[in-house]
């Protein structure tokens, strides 16, 4: 192997280094490859952009539209209506979640899927009176096993299998391919994880962890005629308090929210602090404070029309992740105020503006009526509570659902391709009304498309270079040439790789090296990848693994621990299950 191998392999590791760590968004760490592999000639511009066009990326592309049009017509609402109802135990409650969202998960993208269920599973997690806690990890865990059940089940599939298409010139897979692995594999999941995870999940009640405006926030008045009248915020010396946010002036009837440093002060304007409530006794030190004259009634449980209270978690993917809230300058950002952090199911106390902020992170928010608009283009935050979510257009429920099975239907009977079918799915959804144009533009998750394509970059360069046939000489000295070993050490690469970084970047990476190694084998590529395709979705043991994980983290009051207790176990379960299964279906 010459030095463009053994750079490629450096490179390689460097990405998985840099995502890994947490502090760089794998979108940028992969374009940034993509940039060094180009510019040092290593692939060829066309190799280098050849993921952008790829038949799996566009597929993946239309079907984030497709789900998009089954989540804006009520499509999942009217599944969760009909199926959830009234369960006698917790397992049965845990039973009419799994089934249906594993369904689900089959046909759409998993992500959109577990979005809408965490409210729906929220309330109705207090109506039956069962905790959160017990619910929301196996709805996450019953999308990913979900998602194994076709091609179309998760964005790693199909991008597997344009990668499959583009390095080997065959075919690829059908929309069925994988069920006869992935049903059986997500059938054993299922019924372990009913039998187990009633007695194991904990039992944390629902604490409503930002129940009370009181606890968390103080108000006090400015005096009529005194000191502070007239002055601004910054001159008033209200801004840089050590323990305390100004978080809004309630004034005449109104509310200045997100409080800036310019505006001035008048006699009687009511003061929102939000931080350590006991520093209540140092902000009436300052002269011209005075106690609020509306204890009885904390602004903040009013409704205004100027505000609005939001809570979101921190996706992995956030900007501000490592920062202490004061410098992370949220109204700076965003235009939004944080009122208080909970962690781990309970609120964060101390001095907030210390609270250094942590993937999964709940806040709850205090910010403009635009802020919830203007986070649905980025991913810092996956909105939990959205007060001003659009109606759903439930009129419209039945046809999405009927688009999804004409999508389904030709695919499968080999009518349509499989990009076609989703093309042509993703453009019915639009024409019939299912969902808008601006509500099908914000459904494409552009990082993980931009990462998917620049992976493609680096699987090129390893295939290139020599430097997946190096990899894969030296898996099947481990393994002696065994076929099952080679396999079971192939599952377990990639299921290693997926909790560190993306599963879809994992994926991508391990598909040159297995088919360098089945070539030399001398034995079918088909269940290895397939092996590929099982292991890059079956994450489990971590809240980073998978972006559903992290999704129920905080709305089901989670601690890391929670998920290596149960993850491991289901990780080892549905690899041992997927080596065996696709033994048996292959004739290994």
């Amino acid at each position: 192997m010459d030095w463009q191998g053994w750079f490629s392999l450096g490179l390689a590791l460097a990405a998985l280094l840099l995502m890994s760590s947490g502090r760089y968004a794998p979108h940028l760490v992969m374009m940034a490859v993509l940039v060094v592999l180009s510019a040092s000639g290593i692939v060829s511009p066309d190799q280098a952009l050849a993921g952008f066009s790829n038949t799996g990326l566009i597929t993946v592309v239309a079907m984030f539209v497709v789900a998009a049009g089954i989540h804006h017509s009520g499509g999942v609402d009217l599944l969760v209506n009909h199926l959830l109802r009234s369960p006698r135990t917790v397992r049965s409650a845990q039973a009419r979640i799994a089934l249906p969202v594993a369904l689900l998960s089959g046909f759409l993208n998993n992500t959109p899927v577990v979005a809408t269920m965490i409210p729906a599973v929220h309330a109705w997690s207090r109506k039956i009176g069962v905790s959160s806690s017990k619910l929301m990890i196996p709805l996450s865990y019953s999308a990913i096993l979900g998602g194994t059940l076709t091609l179309i089940g998760t964005s790693t599939n199909l991008v597997v299998n344009g990668q499959y298409q583009q390095l080997t010139g065959e075919p690829g897979f059908s929309i069925f391919s994988i069920t006869a692995v992935g049903l059986p594999v997500a059938v054993i999941g299922l019924m372990a994880m009913l039998a187990l995870m009633p007695r194991v999940l904990p039992d944390r009640k629902d604490q409503q962890k930002f129940g009370s405006m009181r606890e968390f926030t103080l108000e006090v008045a400015v005096s009529l005629g005194g000191p502070l009248v007239g002055k601004t915020v910054g001159e008033a010396g209200l801004r840089e308090l050590e323990r305390l946010y100004l978080v809004e002036i309630e004034r005449d009837g109104s509310v200045v929210t997100a409080v800036p440093s310019e505006e001035r002060l008048r006699g009687g304007d009511r003061l929102v602090f939000a931080g350590d409530t006991q520093a209540i006794s140092d902000l009436l030190r300052i002269n011209g404070i005075v106690p609020s004259v509306h204890d009885d009634e904390p602004s903040l449980s009013k409704d205004r029309a100027e505000r609005r209270l939001v809570e979101a978690a921190l996706s992995p993917q956030s900007d501000v992740l490592g920062l202490t809230i004061r410098d992370a300058r949220f109204r700076d950002r965003y235009g939004a105020v944080v009122l208080a952090v909970a962690r781990g199911g309970e609120r964060v106390s101390g001095n907030l503006g210390n609270i250094r902020l942590k993937p999964g992170d709940v806040l709850l928010l205090e910010a403009r009526p635009a802020f919830v608009s203007r986070q649905r283009y980025n991913k810092d935050f996956l909105l939990i509570n959205d007060l001003e979510t659009e109606t759903p257009r439930h009129d419209r429920a039945w046809l999405s659902w009927g688009i999804l099975l004409v999508l389904v239907g030709m695919a499968a009977c080999g009518i349509l391709s499989m990009l076609n079918a989703a093309l042509l799915g993703a453009t019915l959804m639009i024409l019939s009304g299912c969902c808008s144009v601006g509500q099908a533009q914000k459904s494409v998750d552009v990082p993980v498309i931009l990462t998917i394509a620049a992976s493609f970059a680096l699987g090129a360069a390893l295939e290139k270079t020599g430097a997946a046939a190096y990899m894969a000489e030296v898996i099947l000295s481990l393994s002696a040439g065994h076929v099952l070993f080679t396999l079971f050490l192939v599952y377990c690469t990639v299921s290693f790789l997926t909790e560190v970084i993306t599963n879809n970047a994992a994926a991508v990476l391990v598909i040159p090296v297995v088919l360098s190694m089945t070539a030399r084998m001398g034995v079918p590529a088909e269940p290895f990848v397939i092996a590929v395709m099982m292991a890059a979705s079956a994450s489990f043991a971590t809240p980073l693994g998978y972006q559903t994980n992290m999704m129920v983290y905080g709305p089901g009051g989670y601690r890391f621990s929670d998920f290596v207790k149960v993850g491991l176990p289901m990780n080892l379960l549905v690899g041992v299950s997927t080596v065996a299964v696709i033994a048996v279906v292959y004739g290994l």
